[in-house]
């Protein structure tokens, strides 16, 4: 299994919409897919419509009181699983702090499901215990970032973390998302990050399709499959499994 995680360290940035069309995608393609939401807003389960089967179900796979593989739910749509989150994902650090091998948790977790070929882990923003366990268990971390100067520095600010924890580096690819056309600053920002080649050269445009997901609680594929949106989701996906799968 290879796994991805949604992260950035701010949020309102496009990383729960990637999460589901991206997971949509990966099942599409006829790989077995797992959207594990670990944001105790819930937002990916939402778009799919799932919601937790047991209380405090993302509390219970912490504590492993549920396996992992137990609390994924069929989506409406074919090789998709989801593990839909809730509030007591808000406590994960806590639960986390209180554990054995704090840091390495949800890499055992993960570990210790082999059915599905596709993981992506939708990820609350910020930095902290969670984050660690989850920069430890992802293959790869998919950060998106608007082509802005308070988004880039969050990614330095997620880069030095890394390299003061001696946490792998190389496991960070990032997109350009919510990039609108009309300012000189995204271009000018985009171009200057491509030349280090940290960034994919897909990239998520600032459209209405993509807010519309809320209104209709389904990816972007599902109501506008040929919308400019859902071309742009396809290249970002078809770039990452290239590099990846």
């Amino acid at each position: 299994m290879v796994s991805f995680a949604l992260y950035n360290l701010k949020g309102g940035v496009g990383k729960t919409a990637a999460a589901v069309n991206l997971a949509y995608l990966s099942a599409a393609s006829g790989l077995k897919t797992l959207l594990w939401d670990l944001d105790p807003q819930g937002s990916g389960s939402f778009y799919f419509n799932v919601r937790p089967s047991a209380k405090n179900e993302s509390k219970k796979i912490l504590l492993d009181e549920m396996l992992l593989k137990d609390a994924a739910q069929d989506s409406a749509f074919e090789n998709l699983w989801v593990v839909p989150s809730d509030l007591s994902a808000r406590n994960a650090d806590l639960l986390l702090d209180g554990l054995k091998q704090s840091k390495k948790k949800l890499k055992s977790i993960l570990g210790s499901t082999k059915f599905f070929d596709v993981a992506i882990i939708d990820c609350p923003p910020g930095i902290s215990l969670l984050h660690e366990n989850i920069f430890n268990a992802a293959d790869h971390i998919l950060m998106p970032n608007i082509p802005t100067t308070l988004s880039i520095r969050s990614y330095e600010t997620v880069m030095d973390y890394f390299k003061e924890n001696d946490l792998d580096r190389s496991k960070v690819k990032c997109f350009f998302s919510m990039v609108d056309h009309r300012k000189n600053l995204h271009h000018e920002t985009m171009q200057q990050f491509y030349k280090d080649r940290i960034f994919f050269k897909s990239y998520i445009p600032y459209l209405s399709d993509v807010e519309k997901m809320g209104v209709h609680v389904q990816p972007v594929f599902e109501f506008a499959n040929s919308s400019y949106a859902a071309q742009c989701y396809r290249d970002l996906w078809n770039e990452i499994r290239k590099a990846f799968l």
